[in-house]
């Protein structure tokens, strides 16, 4: 039995990041003899097995043959006769191919070192299209790592892409992999090489729409709905936001994609159809409920945020309401936060967003009022209507004293 570190763990020693996760491959071991020597069978599709004390994941060497559509189509085989080398061939890039001994020797039969060292995305060998999930991992390869991507393999991308592989692709697989790519250092560049290689129709057909909408130079100097969007998720990034935020962001602007329709003002027709169209997305990727739910009023709101100085009274206290702000401050608070980076990502960091203090204090003044003298005083069966003419005159007295609002 012989075991080697692989994978993530190898490259980012080798380039001086932090090892978050570490896997371990076991060589010429049964799962028999795993299990006798203290380890926890957790593998379903394959044995791997949880340290005794560490609880790190040691998997046993194995080979992978298609049989099938789908990430399960795979005929796995893990005898003890199968080699570090074939374990190691059957991965996606040669930067995560590679294998470190106890002694701290690396293993590297595809040439991920120079790889490394050249800042280069490569495919091990042709076993890559197998997997169509590949496609969106290395794309995220390239939102985490400053490298190119090998001409060779993006050729072999844009083929997996032509022959349809990426739609054999259940939705929690792709969105665990758009949420990762989200929380990378550049999203953008995930995006970017997702159009490149003609997946981002495929996998995000509603945002791919977005690239070549052109928008006014006024407010949006990068002109493109698209390029705009790639703008704010970098922002975001460069804020650490959380993903909520992030997946917020990328989905705002859906409703620009579509033909305008005459009748209703412009900012009308993008909230309705992007609404549709979010909607139909996160059903159809499964968005989880916190990120679904923020993208939902960043969607709805963030136009009118942008005009919130201009509010009366009334119109402020519907919209608090509406964004729920009384109740999830910690939301409220996001939401102001993406409606601040679609502003600032396109006209500028030093750019001021005077929207995001104005309700943020409007919130607070709200919070604060005294609801148990007003429901003590109010007429049986009127409390509802007490509690909204309270708080409506405590907003148009702090809008008076403030001057915020301009009829």
């Amino acid at each position: 039995m012989n075991i080697y570190r692989v994978g993530g763990a190898v490259r980012d020693q080798l380039l001086g990041r932090p090892v978050a996760d570490r896997d371990y491959v076991v060589v010429g071991a049964t799962p028999q003899e795993m299990i006798e020597g203290g380890y926890s069978p957790v593998g379903r599709d394959f044995p791997v097995f949880l340290h005794p004390q560490t609880k790190e994941e040691y998997a046993l060497a194995r080979t992978e043959r298609k049989a099938g559509r789908g990430h399960r189509g795979f005929i796995i085989s893990a005898a003890p006769e199968v080699t570090l080398e074939e374990d190691l061939a059957r991965r996606d890039l040669t930067i995560n191919a590679m294998a470190q001994e106890e002694t701290g020797a690396v293993i590297d039969p595809y040439g991920g070192r120079a790889d490394l060292a050249a800042g280069v995305l490569r495919h091990v060998g042709p076993a890559f299209v197998e997997d169509p999930l590949r496609v969106l991992r290395v794309a995220r390869f390239a939102a985490r790592f400053d490298f190119t991507l090998a001409a060779e393999t993006e050729a072999l991308l844009r083929r997996m892409v032509q022959a349809g592989e990426l739609r054999d692709l259940v939705a929690e697989r792709v969105w665990q992999e758009l949420a990762r790519a989200l929380m990378e250092a550049r999203p953008s560049r995930f995006f970017t090489l997702l159009r490149r290689c003609g997946a981002l129709g495929e996998v995000l057909p509603e945002f791919e729409a977005l690239f070549g909408i052109a928008q006014p130079p006024r407010f949006h100097p990068e002109i493109d709905a698209g390029i705009h969007v790639l703008q704010a998720l970098d922002f975001a990034a460069s804020e650490q936001q959380p993903l909520e935020v992030r997946w917020a962001l990328l989905a705002h602007d859906l409703g620009k994609a579509d033909t305008p329709v005459a009748i209703l003002p412009r900012h009308i027709q993008h909230e309705s159809r992007g609404l549709t169209r979010l909607a139909g997305l996160q059903r159809r990727l499964r968005v989880p409920v916190e990120c679904a739910a923020l993208a939902e009023q960043v969607t709805r709101h963030h136009g009118a945020v942008h005009r919130c100085l201009e509010w009366r009274a009334e119109t402020l206290l519907e919209r608090l309401l509406a964004m729920d702000a009384l109740r999830r401050p910690e939301r409220f608070a996001l939401i102001l936060a993406a409606c601040r980076i679609d502003v600032q990502s396109r006209l500028g960091e030093s750019c001021t967003y005077p929207p995001e203090n104005h309700l943020l204090a409007a919130r607070d003044r709200l919070a604060g009022l005294d609801l148990a003298l007003v429901i003590a005083a109010a007429p049986q069966g009127k409390i509802p209507a007490a509690v909204a003419a309270a708080r409506l005159a405590h907003l148009k007295a702090w809008l008076g004293r403030t001057g915020a609002a301009r009829c």
